[in-house]
């Protein structure tokens, strides 16, 4: 990737790394890369609950008025809601203003094209260019050419009939939803009640500073006391911009990712709906998943890690159902992204359906421990080609052999690598871990 889009969009501390004079030239770029063939383009723009978002919001739209593009502006609206209203309202392209599950103080913005799916390197590599050196290739627009603002007033409204339809009536389930204080605040238990759910909200009250705050998909544990406090069925949890998904079964153990893949990937094939018979998954998904799935016949297609990946790979394989350990699923019939309320949907489906608890449905695969260590560093691609480093990691396949794995990786959004040891003796994996950890710690300060 390029020095300012990462794998999920330009991310970074809002007004310093990525103040309001980047938010109106990629703006400006945005509008007038992915927009070439028509003269008076729409872009859908919708953001989360980050103060910083009006602020970015504000300088985006100018950007994208002043080449002649109108907006059409949604406000807080989750990222899959943004990436379906860019299809709706046959927009010419969609700008989502989150940094997802990162701190308040972070911010980004990602483009989707005119079909709702994120966009290829190459397109944001043409993007960046232009940012970067500061070029102008777009004519200057005045008088009746500026682009105007639009306000969606029905935005949320369309994006719960959507979700909506895509399901039946859940009656009966009681479910305990952590909404992050982000972008599912609102649209979250209005879906849930609508349906029938009986819906103890968590964490739907955003202030601006407080998304993602000991809450969300990366901080379950509020949820999982909660779960067990109210006797629920199942709690469910996204994060700032509603694009993953993370459970909690009744007993209040922690359901990710890989276990709802199995979950969805077994009730479709058993209803012949499994496109391909085929699963999309990362690097990262535990070897348990791979197991389950085998077992039950189901191929797999393996990626790198990120959402953008996995919908490149459900393309070209023809498959529509992937994602990611971290709860980034894709349901592929329904929308173009992850989309954390439409797979928490899909998920109680099948624990209405099949009339079973989320522990007996997520028993259908056995998680391998596994262990992941982030470290940061100041420069993740030489560390990652130290010799020293890649010595280590080598030392680390031969002890393990055939019966584990280890996997570095860079964080496509954070200075920081990531060492995920695999296999069965998890105490022997954290030895491991660290070792690698200490070698790339000491790589980093030579």
């Amino acid at each position: 990737m390029g020095r300012l889009f990462g794998t999920d969009g330009v991310r970074g501390i809002a007004n310093q790394e990525l103040p309001p004079d980047l938010a109106f030239r990629l703006g400006q770029a945005g509008a007038y890369v992915l927009s070439k063939e028509h003269p008076h383009p729409r872009i859908v723009i919708g953001k989360d609950t980050r103060i910083s978002g009006d602020m970015l919001e504000a300088a985006l739209i100018a950007g994208i008025c002043s080449v002649g593009a109108d907006v059409l502006q949604v406000g807080v609206l989750p990222t899959p809601g943004i990436a379906l209203l860019t299809r709706q309202l046959t927009a010419n392209a969609g700008v989502v203003i989150s940094a997802s599950h990162n701190p308040f103080g972070d911010n980004g913005i990602k483009f989707f094209s005119m079909n709702g799916h994120k966009l290829p390197d190459s397109l944001e590599e043409e993007i960046e260019k232009i940012v970067l050196d500061n070029d102008k290739p777009w004519k200057i627009v005045v008088g009746k050419e500026v682009g105007r603002v639009i306000r969606v007033t029905d935005a949320e409204r369309r994006y719960i009939n959507f979700l909506k339809n895509t399901c039946g009536d859940l009656s009966g389930l009681k479910v305990v939803l952590d909404c992050a204080n982000g972008a599912a605040f609102s649209v979250g238990p209005l879906v849930f009640k609508e349906l029938g759910i009986e819906v103890i909200p968590l964490f739907n009250d955003p202030d601006g500073y407080n998304i993602n705050a000991n809450c969300g998909s990366t901080h379950p544990g509020i949820l999982q006391q909660a779960v067990l406090e109210h006797k629920a069925d199942l709690g469910l949890a996204c994060d700032g911009d509603a694009d993953r998904l993370i459970a909690v079964d009744e007993k209040g153990q922690l359901v990710d990712g890989d276990f709802i893949m199995v979950i969805c990937a077994l009730n479709m094939q058993a209803k012949g709906k499994l496109a391909r018979n085929a699963v999309v998954v990362t690097v990262m998904s535990n070897l348990g998943l791979h197991l389950a799935l085998k077992e039950a016949g189901i191929r797999i297609y393996e990626t790198q890690v990120g959402d953008r990946y996995v919908m490149e790979e459900l393309l070209n394989t023809g498959a529509k159902l992937g994602g990611e350990q971290s709860g980034h699923i894709i349901l592929l019939d329904h929308n173009t992204t992850g989309d954390g309320l439409l797979t928490a949907l899909q998920l109680l489906t099948v624990v209405k359906d099949q009339n079973q608890t989320l522990s007996i449905l997520a028993a259908q695969m056995k998680r391998l421990p596994q262990v992941l260590i982030n470290t940061k560093v100041t420069d993740k691609n030489k560390i990652m080609a130290d010799s020293e480093v890649l010595d280590k990691v080598a030392e680390v396949k031969s002890i393990l052999g055939d019966n584990g794995r280890i996997l570095v990786r860079p964080s496509g959004t954070e200075p920081l690598l990531r060492v995920m040891v695999e296999g069965p003796d998890e105490v022997q994996l954290r030895e491991l871990a660290q070792k690698v950890i200490e070698t790339i710690k000491c790589c980093d300060n030579k």
